[in-house]
């Protein structure tokens, strides 16, 4: 089923649609948002099905939910003058079908926990005037709240939506034709050819080809299941410990999604909330991430100590002419990317309809540069399935976090939770920062890292630059924070799949990638001890110091956490990074 024609044809047709409103020039909202939603209903109702049933019902939802969003975008006009109020039964049966569908579709995707939290949203609008006390709201009148959420951009279609639609998309293309390629092939050669004879160095090989991968994956779990099919066996060959082994390829695929320069759909959906320009957010998500991967190889070398890791054989090195010649199925799309964007000043999005063209054509060749007919068909399908596949998982979790979005904005609800962090923390930072940090842990363990931070930032971040954060700043702690379920017990979806990958207890594997991976507990803290660390662009002297002075903190701290035996000498040792990385509140 998963190669028939058909599927092709819609792949290919959902992929044009998502490339063409980079070229097209302005499309109506309410046109190119419901066809984005009519695109992916199929993949994720249908095409996903495991059963019998949901093949019924996922084609009934699809017909039904389909035939609503076309008629929003046929319709789009007259939908304009209503202002956000439904007209009749038909607008409000259209509006119900929008939000079950939407609800269904994420329940499908990624399981309970998000639609949950969408259903209560709705039940707390359509109720919330009868709850007492400040947390009631005066309630707002059927028509007007269904409507809004479903002919208006304040729901979903709202600016979530737009994320999705002509940013998010383009880049899951963009990562599934480099997939279907040799670029995989050529993050591994690479990787092996910088690290793979140094101590520990098929851990540290992980360590770089998971960064590269999951720059452009953009998925903890994803990146897992791909580069640790090929990392987790050669740890395990050359006799690294497999709760080691695993740990590193979780925390290290945990990293990639803080990875500059694409971090997976985070920095785009954080464009859109903060308003910052990309290039920004990229300047000042670059020393965190490097310092992230710092500590992991200060990490991985204690451990090579403990257990005196070797290096990968010479002869099993790849050989020069591979590591440059696949290289090159990665280099040169990354390389169009980071020249239209930065050389040419095109938008991301426009630049990355390049760097796909330029992915394209590499497809038809193999890793020995050689053109290669017979796979390029193959690996075609394989990307424009792929790209569908993925974009209708990652739309689905957006259309339903748009709901929730939606009710915070209608009944005020966002303010209010902003007014209780503020007033639980006394008005301080750090409680705040520890309640936000709580939150998104939590909220973490049951929705993907993107929703987990636009939910918690959307009634956290209000309050953090209200006591002083800038808006960027409070902006990547959230989505810093947002990540520690991939490695954190007790849901830690990293962890589960390497340690099932290699068989291996997962506790022991979480506990060594907790360890391995303690920069993404500190660092967070050490960007608002250190702001100017964010600044590399406006202040690269300051910004450049405070990496270094965090660089030695975290050497401490990892070193101390791993190579140490006494429990009293990793305390102290512990603390004394920890303060290292926190001085820049003294200074």
């Amino acid at each position: 089923m998963t190669q028939h024609p058909i599927w092709l044809g819609l792949a290919a047709l959902m992929v044009m649609f998502h490339l063409g409103l980079i070229f097209w020039g302005l499309v109506p909202n309410l046109v190119s948002r419901p066809l984005h939603l009519t695109f992916v209903l199929p993949w994720v109702f249908v095409f996903a099905a495991k059963s019998r049933a949901q093949l019924i019902s996922g084609g009934v939802l699809t017909v039904l939910g389909g035939a609503s969003a076309l008629w929003i975008a046929l319709n789009h006009d007259m939908l304009g003058d209503q202002y956000g109020f439904l007209e009749g039964d038909f607008q409000t049966a259209v509006a119900l079908t929008l939000l079950v569908c939407v609800i269904e579709a994420a329940r499908r995707a990624i399981g309970w926990p998000l639609p949950l939290v969408a259903v209560a949203a709705l039940g707390y609008a359509l109720f919330g005037d009868a709850i007492p006390g400040e947390f009631g709201h005066s309630g707002t009148p059927l028509p007007s709240f269904l409507g809004t959420m479903t002919i208006a951009e304040g729901g979903i279609w709202g600016s979530l939506t737009a994320v999705s639609v002509g940013v998010v998309s383009i880049f899951v293309i963009f990562g599934a034709v480099l997939n279907a390629g040799e670029a995989g092939q050529g993050f591994m050669n690479v990787a092996a050819a910088a690290a793979g004879r140094l101590k520990g160095g098929a851990a540290k090989v992980s360590v770089i080809s998971s960064a590269l991968f999951g720059s452009i994956s953009g998925s903890a779990s994803a990146n897992v299941a791909s580069t640790g099919a090929i990392t987790l066996p050669a740890m395990t060959k050359l006799g690294y410990p497999k709760r080691l082994a695993a740990a590193v390829e979780a925390v290290a695929s945990s990293g990639g999604q803080i990875m500059p320069p694409l971090m997976g759909a985070g920095a785009f959906v954080m464009v859109e909330l903060t308003g910052v320009p990309y290039t920004s957010i990229m300047g000042a998500a670059i020393l965190p991430a490097v310092l992230f991967f710092f500590a992991v190889w200060v990490g991985i070398n204690a451990y090579a100590s403990r257990f005196k890791l070797r290096g990968i054989d010479a002869s099993e090195q790849p050989a020069t002419r591979d590591v440059v010649i696949t290289s090159g199925f990665f280099l040169v799309p990354f390389s169009v990317l980071l020249w239209g964007m930065f050389g040419a000043g095109y938008t991301p999005q426009y630049a990355a309809c390049m760097a796909i063209l330029a992915g394209a054509v590499l497809l038809m060749f193999n890793r020995e540069a050689r053109f290669d007919r017979s796979q390029f068909a193959a690996r075609l399908s394989s990307a424009l399935l792929n790209a569908a596949r993925q974009i209708g998982m990652i739309a689905s979790i957006i259309f339903c976090a748009s709901i929730i979005i939606g009710v915070l904005s209608i009944t005020g609800l966002g303010v209010k939770i902003t007014s209780l962090i503020l007033s639980g923390s006394g008005g301080l930072l750090w409680p705040s920062l520890l309640l936000t940090a709580i939150a998104c842990l939590v909220l973490g363990m049951e929705v993907p890292t993107t929703a987990a931070y636009v939910i918690c930032v959307s009634v956290a971040g209000p309050a953090l630059i209200q006591q002083g954060l800038e808006p960027l700043q409070a902006h990547l702690f959230v989505f810093w924070f947002a990540l520690l379920s991939t490695i954190t017990p007790p849901v830690c979806g990293a962890v589960f799949i390497a340690a099932g990958m290699i068989g291996e207890n997962w506790i022991k594997v979480a506990l060594t990638a907790m360890a391995l991976g303690v920069g993404l507990y500190v660092i967070p803290l050490g960007m608002i001890a250190n702001p100017d660390i964010l600044r590399l662009a406006e202040t690269p002297m300051a910004a450049l110091f405070a990496f270094l002075r965090m660089a030695v903190g975290l050497a401490v701290l990892s070193y101390g956490l791993i190579a140490l035996s006494a429990l009293y000498a990793k305390v102290c040792v512990g603390l004394l990074g920890l303060a290292i990385v926190m001085s820049g509140v003294v200074f």
